[in-house]
């Protein structure tokens, strides 16, 4: 009798066993966290898109998520490292400014999967000049992915539409950073209006600071006062004023980044259209491929062709803008997908 006690309750606890392994307890969610930078979560730029975009994947596939805003550049490497301590499985940081502490904490924390917009890595860049690929082989980023954009492409469709729209002759940009980005955003800009308007003067300024925008209307006023009458604001706060400046004086801007007719309401009016990159989509992707577990190191580029980049509706300006203008943006669209235009930018 004994025995069959013994017999029957070790089969109970191996059953017990074998129910909890199949199922029988939840399994643990996955960790999302994103670090953003300064500037707040609702920035209606990249926080609040980036954000926007984890947030829905996480929802999507059940996720848990967190999120924090960087009081400053120095906050960036404790950030991270708090997530990673407290077990995040994935850590999604923004912005060219994180690129070196995402870099450090990446390499630190092997086990856990990165995703940077707006950061490529590459040899004598965040990894060994003697390297061949910083996310293969031996490079030290297998555990990152980087989100990035071709903003040379919308750029160019800007500029198509600038050169065609300005009656001076003169456009402009008030630029944040000179970093590859916005750098990327300016030269296709210039390129496309010469493509439309070869003796088109184009005026740009790189301020090195993305949140000034008493400087960057300043330039704008400067610009405007040696003709521009089309002003593309490519630097967040700072190129938001240098559109305030065209607004003030009854000329033509591009947005950047988002449909600023929607998150800039003040100048929305004077607006053309909007150089828009899908933040939130190519996060959402990120995120989602993480879940499936097939979220891969390297580059992802957003382009023209998978429709991660593209220019914003026209809004006020659509009846203004003349037919021959919005072929001539048809055209190059067509030229840049299929490869026989170049929009002049060279990494």
């Amino acid at each position: 009798m004994r025995k069959f006690t013994f017999v029957l309750l070790t089969s109970l606890v191996v059953a017990a066993l074998l129910l909890t392994a199949c199922g029988g307890a939840a399994p643990k969610k996955l960790k999302v966290a994103v670090v953003l930078d300064t500037g707040g979560e609702n920035d209606k730029s990249f926080n609040e898109y980036t954000l926007k975009g984890a947030q829905e994947a996480a929802t999507a596939n059940n996720l848990d998520i967190s999120y924090v805003v960087s009081a400053s550049s120095s906050d960036y490497e404790k950030n991270i490292e708090n997530f990673a301590t407290e077990g995040a499985n994935m850590i999604v940081t923004v912005g060219f400014l994180m690129g070196d502490a995402t870099a450090k904490m990446a390499q630190k924390y092997p086990e856990i999967k990165f995703a940077i917009v707006d950061v490529s890595y590459f040899p004598g860049f965040g990894c060994d000049k003697s390297l061949t690929d910083c996310y293969t082989g031996d490079g030290p980023f297998k555990n990152i992915t980087s989100l990035m954009f071709a903003e040379d492409q919308v750029g160019y469709l800007a500029g198509v539409l600038a050169g065609c729209m300005t009656k001076t002759g003169t456009i402009a940009t008030v630029s944040g950073m000179e970093i590859p980005p916005v750098i990327k955003y300016v030269v296709g800009y210039q390129t496309g209006a010469k493509s439309v308007k070869p003796e088109v003067k184009a005026l740009n300024i790189y301020v090195p600071d993305f949140n000034d925008p008493t400087t960057g209307k300043q330039a704008g006023q400067d610009f405007v006062n040696q003709g521009a009458d089309v002003v593309f604001g490519v630097g967040g706060n700072t190129g938001n004023g240098g559109l305030l400046a065209a607004h003030e004086a009854g000329l033509m801007g591009i947005g950047v980044d988002v449909d600023q007719y929607f998150t800039y309401p003040e100048v929305a009016s004077s607006l053309l259209t909007s150089a828009q990159k899908n933040m939130d989509v190519a996060t959402n992707q990120a995120v989602t491929a993480f879940a499936k577990g097939q979220l891969q190191p390297g580059l992802q580029l957003a382009t023209l062709n998978n429709g991660g980049i593209r220019l914003a509706p026209y809004h006020d300006w659509d009846s203004k803008i003349p037919q021959d203008c919005k072929d001539k943006i048809k055209a190059a669209e067509d030229g840049l997908k299929n490869g026989t235009l170049t929009t002049g930018y060279k990494p």
